[in-house]
């Protein structure tokens, strides 16, 4: 989990995609708020969602599978739910979960 926090970071970091970090250890607020707003469909067949999971405001975007993947494809913009800047191959706020 750690690995993919710190692999989604790193590159929202690396393009200056503006992101918002909720730490789901230490906030029980957050856990709660993560574990509501991840749709049934993406939820695993036990127990709960885990991080990292990606929102933009509080609309659910994926978790890290599915956020390799879009940039794998040249399509994190996409995915994330951004206009591309002018000349960019990979926006401007973006909420992520962390344990």
């Amino acid at each position: 989990i750690k690995k993919q926090q710190q692999d989604v970071l790193g590159f929202l970091e690396a393009n200056k995609i503006e992101f918002e970090e909720k730490d789901i250890a230490a906030n029980e607020e957050n856990r709660k708020w993560m574990r509501e707003n991840v749709p049934e469909d993406s939820r695993p067949a036990s127990g709960n969602p885990l991080p990292p999971r990606l929102f933009n405001d509080s609309r659910y975007l994926g978790d890290y599978e599915a956020f390799f993947e879009a940039r794998e494809n040249n399509a994190v913009y996409a995915f994330l739910g951004l206009t591309a800047p002018p000349g960019s191959k990979v926006g401007v706020h973006v909420s992520h979960t962390k344990p």
